[in-house]
């Protein structure tokens, strides 16, 4: 953990690098301090069927989910969800001058009994990092 979910509007498909978003996000989180690098994972899920609104505009929008494991505090929870979406309204701003765009942004925290794991990755960076 944690897993960045980006669902965006079908109509997005060539205007957003998503790419470049989630080398600004993985960077953010792994930078923290907070998050295990080897847990970080982004990743954009495209949405075909949709409507936003009145349905009259070329409306776009752009939500994003970042999943947690539990065991932070609320302070700590709500400074990094804070700044990273300065990152993401940052990302987000020229496209924004451009079009209609909807942009959200939450941080959920996972159950810490029902939330399961398998991981090799961790002992894979310990060991060529």
């Amino acid at each position: 953990m944690p897993h960045f979910i980006a669902e965006y509007s079908a109509n997005l498909e060539d205007a957003v690098d998503f790419q470049d978003l989630f080398e600004q996000v993985n960077n953010f989180l792994g930078g923290t301090g907070i998050f295990p690098l080897g847990g970080i994972r982004s990743r954009a899920i495209r949405m075909d069927k949709f409507r936003m609104a009145d349905g009259l505009h070329d409306y776009a929008f752009v939500h994003m989910t970042l999943k947690v494991g539990s065991g932070r505090d609320l302070e700590t929870r709500q400074r990094v969800a804070t700044a990273l979406f300065e990152k993401i309204e940052a990302f987000f701003q020229p496209l924004k001058d451009q079009r209609l765009l909807a942009i959200s942004f939450e941080m959920t925290e996972l159950d810490p009994v029902l939330n399961f794991k398998s991981n090799n990755i961790h002992q894979f960076l310990k060991n060529n990092g």
